[in-house]
């Protein structure tokens, strides 16, 4: 069987998986198109081992800035007007999102990226600003379990691709 051939088994069978969790029996703690952008994320950081720890990390990074951010916007500490203070608030964050890259853990950017673009959508289309709980109402955990998942499901479609195409 071809490479392709057998990516293209592994992910859509554990696509159907990873669906089947996030909208059945972990409804309301994943969200399922965050875990399918860490699946992209993790290859195409490089689908290996080191991709797996630059994506979880950078995912989770960006999402816990994202939730510093949209707390920083409820709080406004220091009192900027309107529009001000979240454009403020957001610039702060994303310079701390990108300046980090001299990490190695941290150093792809997009992942970081990833990570903080998914917690604020998600947070402002659901209009869910719990950032601050610590249980599974918190945009950030329910992120950051979801970037957790959905990078170890990209883990093992290629290595369920591999055992396919031999």
């Amino acid at each position: 069987m071809s490479k392709l051939v057998a990516l293209s088994i592994s992910i859509a069978l554990l696509g159907g998986i990873w669906a089947y969790l996030a909208l059945g029996p972990l409804a309301g703690m994943v969200l399922v198109w965050a875990g399918f952008i860490a699946w992209g994320c993790y290859f195409h950081t490089g689908g290996d081992n080191a991709a797996l720890q630059k994506t979880i990390a950078g995912m989770i990074y960006g999402a816990v800035l994202a939730g510093i951010a949209l707390f920083l916007v409820g709080l406004n500490p220091i009192g900027l007007p309107g529009a001000t203070g979240p454009a403020v608030y957001i610039a702060v964050t994303v310079f701390f999102l990108v300046i980090v890259a001299g990490f190695n853990l941290l150093s792809v950017v997009p992942a970081n990226v990833y990570g903080y673009a998914a917690t604020a959508g998600y947070a402002l289309e659901s209009k869910n600003m719990a950032v601050t709980a610590m249980n599974m109402t918190n945009p950030v955990l329910i992120v950051a379990l979801s970037i957790v998942i959905g990078a170890v499901f990209g883990m093992l479609s290629g290595k369920l691709s591999g055992m396919l195409s031999k």
